[in-house]
């Protein structure tokens, strides 16, 4: 952490639970607000420790966007049914990470329009969205060695399941970072290139050294059992992985394709509105096409003014 941000004030977001304790506690991240339906209200963001003794941390997160519903659903179904004698080491779980987002089902948060996922890392005086990500960036991701970020495509877009890490100029934290990715046992894995970066959660945890691993899951601004399904078995396989839970790791029935990202050429978009056709399903091989343009010279056209 920079000194400028040991220099910050104390969030002001307070934990119902103790992150030391042993067992499994259920609780709230309180984030005191003032608004016209409550003069002395808090922004509630469940929080769900299982520990048993000492060992690797996990920060296990779904909801930074609040139309992603993959992670939210797993983890919140995970954080009821994790025992303490399943685990060496300890799981923090916040299924919920933008809640008021999460219940509006919306992407940004409706308390101020807030983007989690381009709020890092934060700060205690902002507005609720950025004290939120001040909290994870200070005191959650400080406890962690491994991350896991739980999302989709949400209302607006529709993505094939992968998990993604990134390209690190610590090529250890790199290589860990997709083996984790790998193990994940999505579909798809990749190194994602993100358009962005400098604002996101993944940018927060990379910078203080922490393996971090990122999805994607779906879409369409619903979940599938299919979506679920990949979702549950891939945050097993990830504490698995990291040797936080026993067992196997379980990989796709058909196998896992790698998908190589390695720059912002990945990313084709309309520069244009309009009704938009798809020609080719998610997964389809596609060609990049020959932009040469092929021209017969005809000598009477030419004369005529023609081309």
């Amino acid at each position: 952490m920079t000194d400028q941000a040991s220099q910050l004030r104390p969030s002001p977001i307070s934990a119902t639970v103790d992150f030391e304790a042993d067992g499994v506690q259920h609780g709230f991240l309180k984030l005191p607000i003032s608004t016209d339906e409550s003069a002395w209200g808090a922004v509630m963001i469940p929080v769900t420790v299982v520990k048993n003794g000492e060992g690797t941390t996990a920060l296990l997160t779904g909801g930074n966007h609040g139309d992603e519903y993959e992670g939210i659903t797993s983890l919140l179904k995970l954080s009821s049914t994790l025992k303490a004698e399943d685990v060496t080491g300890r799981v923090i779980i916040v299924p919920c990470m933008n809640t008021p987002a999460v219940m509006a089902g919306k992407r940004t948060s409706p308390m101020d329009k807030g983007n989690l996922n381009r709020s890092f890392p934060g700060d205690p005086n902002g507005s609720v969205t950025p004290q939120i990500a001040d909290y994870f960036t200070r005191v959650l991701v400080p406890m962690a060695d491994v991350v896991l970020d739980l999302h989709s495509g949400g209302r607006t877009l529709d993505i094939l399941p992968f998990g993604a890490s990134h390209v690190l100029d610590n090529k250890e934290q790199q290589q860990a970072a997709l083996e984790g990715a790998k193990a994940f046992g999505a579909p798809y894995a990749m190194v994602m290139f993100e358009l962005d970066a400098e604002k996101l959660f993944d940018t927060a945890c990379e910078r203080q050294g922490k393996v971090f691993v990122a999805t994607e899951l779906g879409g369409g601004g619903t979940s599938t059992p299919q979506s679920i399904a990949i979702a549950e078995r891939g945050v097993r396989n990830f504490l698995i992985h990291y040797g936080l839970v026993a067992g196997e790791v379980e990989m796709p029935a058909g196998g896992q394709m790698y998908l190589d990202m390695p720059d912002a050429s990945c990313y084709v978009q309309s520069q244009h509105s309009g009704v938009l056709e798809l020609l080719v399903a998610l997964g389809d091989e596609v060609k990049r096409p020959n932009h040469r343009l092929r021209v017969r010279y005809d000598p009477q056209r030419h004369r005529a003014g023609g081309l």
